[in-house]
Parts: structure tokens; sequence; C-alpha cells
């Protein structure tokens, strides 16, 4: 890319909007990882005999197991999420940017 295109996708409010909302988007569900993971690790540190009760009478499988998957699942479903809004919100705002400098 030459100086002059660089130049005139920094100067372009579109790229600043793109950046902001895709830095928020990113921050955000990551937070939301983050906060979930470190909550789960407090349960362990803190509470590992709530973790460790059954989930029914008789029943092998512990609390802990359900909820740990629960964290991975959100994790995968929050990837999504953030696939999505990029290949639509994203994108367009890109291809709009793109369209403007040339």
């Amino acid at each position: 890319m030459s100086a002059d295109r660089y130049e005139q996708v920094r100067l372009n409010p579109n790229f600043h909007r793109l950046v902001k909302r895709r830095s928020r988007w990113a921050w955000g569900l990551a937070g939301i990882i983050l906060v979930m993971y470190f909550a789960f690790i407090l349960l362990i540190a803190f509470a590992p005999q709530w973790l460790a009760q059954p989930v029914a009478a008789g029943s092998v499988m512990t609390i802990g197991i359900p909820i740990g998957v629960f964290v991975i699942v959100v994790a995968f479903v929050l990837t999504g999420v953030y696939v999505h809004k990029a290949n639509t919100d994203f994108d367009r705002i890109n291809q709009k940017i793109i369209s403007e400098i040339k």
C-alpha cells in the first residue's frame, strides 16, 4: 500500500468508526469470557466441596463438570457472535472505506 493510500485510510472517519466498534466488541466479549473463566477458577479454589457434589443422587458426574462445559461452550458461542459481527457489519464498513479511497 502506498503512503498516500495509507494516509487516506488513516484519515477516513469510517476507519476510525470501524476500529472503535471492532475494539469495543472484541474487548467486551473477551471481558465476558475472562469473568466467567476466573469465576470458575475462584469456585474451584474456594468452593471445591460445592463443585464436587453430584448432579443427582447416585450420579457420578459432579456439578463442576457441566459448569466447566458451559464455560467452554459460551467461549465458542461468543466466538461465533464475533465472527458473525465481523462478517456482516465490520466487512460492510471495510468495503465502504475501500470504495471511498479508490
